[in-house]
C-alpha cells in the first residue's frame, strides 16, 4: 500500500536485434536468452511481447554486407526498414515502434558516422546520412526514431528532415546522455560491431567522469526539438536520471544496457544471487531515480513474471461448530 515506486509491463521497451541472411534464430553467446532475430521470429517475439503487455520495441539491424558509409541504415529494403513495414502491417497501433538511428551497425569500421582522411568522425557529413536514415524509418512506420551516434546538432538535423518530409507529429528519442561506457561489449557482439584499428568512440561519446556535461547535452538536444530523453548506461548513471528527472518534464528513458544485463546473468549461473531478484531491484532503482520507460533485455521475463503474479488469498476461516444445548445451561 505504501510502495513509493512500482514496475509494470508498459514501462519496458524489449530491444529486438534482426538479422539479414540467417534463416533461424541465433543465439547471443555474452547475452544469455537474447537472440538475433530473423524477420519472422522478431515479428512472433514482438506478438508475445504484446500479449504480455510491453508496449514498445526499439529494432536495431545486423545487415549482411556492411560499408564505409553504412548504406544499409536507410535503404528501402534494409533490415530495419522491411522489420517497420512487417510490424505495422500485422499490428498496427498495438505496439510502439521506435527505431534506432546509427550507423556503426552498418559501416565496415564500426564508428557512428564518416570517417574524415585521419580517420576520424566527420560530424557534419553523417548529419546527411542521418538525415536519410530519418526519413527512410519514419516512411517505413516508425513511431518514434531514437538518433545514437551522439553527433553535434543531430536532433536538429532530423527535426528539420522529418518536418521537411511531411512528419512533423513523428516522435525523437534523443540519445542525450549516452555515455563511452565500459558495459557495451555485448551488444557490440549482437550487432557484429568491432572498431577499426582498435579504436574508441570517446570524441563523441561522453565521459564517465562528468555530470554536468550530460545535462548540457540534455538542455541542447530538448531545445533542438526532442520529445523525449535517454540516458545509457542506466545503473551506473542513475544519478545523471535522477537529475534529468528535477531538471526536466519530458519522458525520460533509462537504457539498462547489455553488461549490465550480462554480470546479472553471469552472477546468477554461479549461484551467487536471485536473479531475478536482483533484476526487479535493479529496474525498481531505475524507476525511483526518476525514469519513466526502461529499456531492457529483461524485459520478458520481468513481463512474464508480471502477467503471472496471482495474489496470495487468505486461508477459509475454519466453521465454528455451535455450542450444545448442555454447554449453554
Amino acid at each position: 500500500m505504501v510502495a513509493e515506486t512500482s514496475l509494470s509491463s508498459d514501462d519496458l521497451i524489449a530491444p529486438l536485434f534482426i538479422r539479414e541472411g540467417i534463416d533461424q534464430p541465433a543465439p547471443i553467446s555474452s547475452l544469455p536468452g537474447v537472440v538475433q532475430h530473423t524477420l519472422d521470429s522478431a515479428m512472433t517475439e514482438i506478438d508475445e511481447l504484446i500479449q504480455l503487455g510491453v508496449r514498445a520495441v526499439l529494432f536495431f539491424g545486423v545487415p549482411e554486407h556492411k560499408d564505409d558509409e553504412g548504406s544499409g541504415a536507410w535503404d528501402p529494403n534494409g533490415i530495419v526498414q522491411l522489420a517497420l513495414r512487417e510490424a505495422r502491417k500485422r499490428f498496427g497501433d498495438s505496439i510502439a515502434l521506435i527505431a534506432d538511428l546509427c550507423v556503426d551497425e552498418y559501416t565496415s569500421h564500426g564508428h557512428c558516422g564518416i570517417l574524415d582522411s585521419a580517420g576520424s568522425v566527420d560530424n557534419d557529413k553523417t548529419l546527411a546520412l542521418y538525415r536519410k536514415i530519418a526519413i527512410a524509418q519514419a516512411e517505413a512506420g516508425a513511431d518514434i526514431i531514437a538518433p545514437s551516434g551522439m553527433m553535434d546538432g543531430q536532433v536538429a538535423a532530423i527535426r528539420e528532415s522529418l518536418d521537411q518530409a511531411g512528419h512533423p507529429d513523428l516522435v525523437i528519442l534523443a540519445y542525450a546522455a549516452k555515455y563511452a561506457s565500459s558495459f557495451y561489449g555485448p551488444f557490440r557482439d549482437a550487432v557484429d560491431v568491432s572498431i577499426a584499428d582498435g579504436g574508441d568512440r570517446k570524441g563523441y561519446q561522453q565521459d564517465p567522469r562528468n555530470g554536468r556535461e550530460a545535462m548540457e547535452e540534455i538542455r541542447s538536444d530538448l531545445a533542438e526539438g526532442a520529445d523525449m530523453i535517454m540516458v545509457k548506461p542506466a545503473m551506473a548513471y542513475l544519478d545523471i536520471i535522477l537529475r534529468a528527472r528535477l531538471e526536466t518534464d519530458v519522458p525520460i528513458v533509462a537504457y539498462h544496457v547489455s553488461g549490465e544485463y550480462a554480470m546479472l546473468k553471469a552472477a546468477e549461473a554461479n549461484g551467487w544471487i536471485d536473479g531475478h531478484a536482483a533484476a526487479v531491484e535493479s529496474l525498481l532503482s531505475i524507476k525511483r531515480a526518476g525514469a519513466d520507460l526502461i529499456i531492457t533485455y529483461l524485459a520478458r521475463s520481468i513481463a512474464e513474471s508480471l502477467s503471472g503474479y496471482v495474489p496470495a488469498l487468505p486461508a477459509p476461516l475454519k466453521a465454528i461448530d455451535p455450542p450444545t444445548p448442555e454447554l449453554e445451561s
